[in-house]
């Protein structure tokens, strides 16, 4: 595996999570407290299940670091490849299968996510993609150490890429189909009817 691809390989997979939380309306995080239309559960279970969430999904990391920053991966063999392929696809399957539990758990419920629970998605998967590419990075050669200053950038960086998304999501005018504006017709004029 040569530089150039990891960094493309990073590039594209910031765009397309930056830009989940805001074109998505399906949760991503199992959080402690109940999102505008979710079933209503105990508060311990939200509790529990939120923090194996987030523990599955750190030990989910540190699997990447591991699988990926360790191992011996040649661009010239093609048994390596297929390995490193094998290994990066099944981390994301994982990932994948994780990210998707909140979602199923609230199958079937139309969940309105507001924009402090979608910057909670946006920064765990900036942190999600971060842990990949210190894996890249520990892979191709010696990892370095970052200061605050590299934090500031990229998670700067992460927000623009993802700046489509918001604009989709909150700055962009939807037209309403004309049912609806039927319905809200209607029922103004019901409101407006003085036996009503």
């Amino acid at each position: 595996m040569d530089q150039s691809f990891a960094v493309w390989l990073l590039i594209a997979l910031a765009l397309v999570t930056s830009n989940l939380p805001f074109v998505a309306e399906r949760p991503f995080l199992a959080l402690p407290w109940r999102q505008k239309g979710e079933a209503g559960r105990p508060g311990w279970f939200m509790w529990l299940s939120s923090i194996l969430f987030f523990v599955v999904l750190t030990g989910l990391g540190a699997a990447a670091m591991i699988l990926i920053g360790q191992g011996v991966f040649m661009a010239s063999d093609a048994a390596s490849v297929a390995r490193f392929l094998a290994i990066l696809l099944a981390l994301a399957a994982a990932a994948s299968l994780v990210l998707a539990y909140p979602g199923w758990r609230s199958r079937g419920r139309r969940i309105h996510k507001n924009f402090f629970e979608r910057l909670l998605e946006l920064l765990v998967f900036y942190a999600l993609v971060g842990v990949l590419g210190f894996a890249l990075e520990a892979n191709l050669g010696n990892r370095f150490q970052q200061g605050w200053e590299f934090y500031a950038i990229t998670l700067s960086l992460f927000v623009v890429l993802g700046y489509p998304g918001f604009v989709w999501r909150y700055l962009m005018k939807r037209r309403r189909s004309v049912a609806e504006k039927g319905r809200a017709k209607l029922a103004r004029a019901a409101a407006e009817q003085p036996g009503a």
